[in-house]
């Protein structure tokens, strides 16, 4: 197709006369044309409109809106290279007339959708000039796509480009531009905040790590700014409802939030709000819980019990003892033993005790001596201290017997080892010898927590410090082979750093599958461990909360 070259001549004339005279708003019928340009059915007449119609737009005011319409067309233009042209040219708006700025990233975010790598390419660039120029009022309008509460949002999608181009493009940029770091820190915290109402388990966790990322949330941080990310952490797990146990997405995010939270615990943070809301509200329907979510909150329970505080390990204690006796089976009635729920709740219980010891007096038979009056010491509970230390021996009778046959099998693992031929063989063997050493070192835990219990003089002595490693924390690299059949179970080796990445359709990482192994190890052994204490499910996978802050 020939251009029109008088069409072409004429543009290259408004643009110099433009580019020459001093008081250019005498030139309103020469950017006029350049506007009109824009509708050319010329693809060349169209490419030089999206190049001048930013470059005069400061100098005539009363053609703005035609002005931006027109440019906003050629952004939608049929030819790439003019679409191109145009998106490149829409932070020049803002230069001079910043109040045009919100408009200019509502359009921006719009076209995130493009399909052509150059034209996406270009709206990311034209996004982070806008930051550049003016970051508070571009992250403002941005987050209007994420979350709004005056206008609930209806476009799926736009949302999802938004908060993928803020996650790859602008947190990562941080340094840069949250200047000054105090005050646009806070911004955009605030804004995080009001987006929280909102959000799926991935959603929520790229938040909070982001914000754990800032300098008002670092290490240095007061211990209210902590606890306002706990707040954030405690308002996602829903800790004011009613618990139902048929709502699966509340009990995913109860265990996710709880896990999350784990972090800001060692910093200082109360887990008082997470641990009465365990005790009222979950641990009476305990029982009716899928067995996948009961080990995790277990798990949790386990690790957050060292950062609790002495009135609160009191309050949860009776409850704990009553799900540690309940999974602590007696000789003669013959009831199975998962060792991983034990595990979990015997650490539970030495954290809490160290806390606060002579609560174990009247629901242990203990007699710990404070001088307190609930020392309860000229009571006779001799009952339950020969139901409870009857429980931990039969705990030790059964964990040795079980060391016992895993060493024997290791040994065993190690000479097929030594024949196996094929990669498959070599793999299936390498998963079995990770089973035996799990459940060794979970069994090693149990019987090192059992011992210092079982005091004839009635007064024990309680792990209230880190000696005890919980086996789940332990850092288990699975072959192929184990890391297909816990597929949908994994978790990071670290549980202090808040990585737990429950929420992309994976689970509690290594814990998850170390404990899924233990289970499997004790199969077909004398009391062996019940099924289903599987690593962390996919977290909650759904918006639709509708929880302010």
């Amino acid at each position: 197709m020939a251009e029109p070259s008088d069409e072409i001549e004429k543009l290259y004339q408004y643009g110099e006369r433009l580019n020459e005279a001093k008081d250019k708003s005498q030139h309103v019928g020469d950017y006029e044309g350049i506007i009109k340009a824009a509708t050319s059915p010329s693809i060349k007449a169209q490419q030089l409109a999206a190049q001048l119609i930013p470059r005069f737009f400061k100098f005539f005011p009363g053609t703005a809106v035609s002005a931006l319409d027109a440019h906003f067309d050629l952004c939608e233009a049929d030819e790439l290279g003019v679409r191109v042209q145009a998106i490149r040219g829409l932070p020049l708006f803002c230069k001079d007339t910043p109040e045009h700025l919100p408009k200019l990233i509502d359009i921006l975010a719009q076209l995130l959708s493009a399909e052509e790598n150059v034209e996406r390419d270009a709206v990311q660039k034209a996004l982070l000039s806008l930051l550049r120029q003016d970051v508070k009022a571009s992250l403002t309008a941005l987050f209007k796509h994420i979350e709004s509460v005056e206008e609930p949002i209806t476009d799926e999608s736009l949302r999802e480009r938004t908060l993928t181009f803020i996650k790859d493009k602008v947190f990562p940029l941080k340094a840069e531009l949250l200047k000054p770091p105090e005050e646009m820190e806070r911004h955009i915290t605030d804004l995080i905040k009001k987006s929280l109402q909102d959000v799926t388990g991935s959603e929520f966790k790229m938040f909070i790590d982001f914000l754990k990322s800032l300098g008002i949330f670092g290490e240095k941080a007061p211990p209210e700014r902590v606890q306002e990310l706990m707040e954030m952490i405690e308002g996602q797990a829903d800790l004011d409802a009613q618990f139902n146990v048929s709502d699966m997405d509340h009990v995913d995010r109860l265990i996710s939030c709880l896990y999350m939270a784990l972090p800001f615990f060692v910093r200082g943070a109360s887990n008082s709000k997470f641990l009465n809301y365990l005790n009222k509200q979950i641990f009476p329907v305990f029982d009716e819980l899928p067995e996948k979510r009961k080990v995790d909150l277990l798990k949790n329970l386990a690790e957050s019990s060292p950062y609790t505080t002495p009135q609160d390990a009191r309050q949860i204690f009776p409850s704990v003892v009553q799900l540690l006796k309940k999974y602590m089976p007696l000789r003669k009635t013959g009831e199975e033993m998962n060792f991983t729920y034990v595990e979990c709740l015997l650490y539970t219980f030495h954290h809490l005790s160290s806390k606060a010891p002579n609560a174990t007096n009247s629901l242990c038979g203990y007699k710990i001596v404070t001088g307190q009056p609930s020392d309860r010491l000229g009571e006779d509970f001799s009952e339950n201290y020969k139901d409870f230390t009857e429980r931990l021996s039969c705990v030790e009778e059964l964990d040795r017997a079980t060391m016992k046959k895993l060493t024997q099998g290791m040994a065993e693992h190690n000479k097929a080892m030594a024949t196996a031929k094929t990669d498959e063989e070599k793999a299936t063997i390498k998963t079995k010898k990770q089973n035996s050493t799990t459940g060794l070192r979970t069994c090693n835990n149990i019987l090192a927590m059992t011992e210092p219990l079982l005091s004839k003089s009635k007064v024990p002595s309680f792990i209230g410090d880190k000696r005890i490693n919980l086996s789940w924390k332990e850092a288990v690299k699975p072959s192929a082979t184990s890391t297909a059949t816990a597929a949908g179970a994994k978790r990071p080796a670290s549980s202090t750093n808040g990585s737990g990445n429950y929420a992309n359709k994976k689970g509690r990482g290594a814990g998850g599958v170390q404990n899924q192994l233990v289970n499997k190890a004790f199969e077909g052994l004398s009391y062996g461990g019940r099924s289903g204490t599987r690593g962390r499910g996919r977290g909650w996978g759904r918006r639709g909360r509708g929880r302010g802050y």
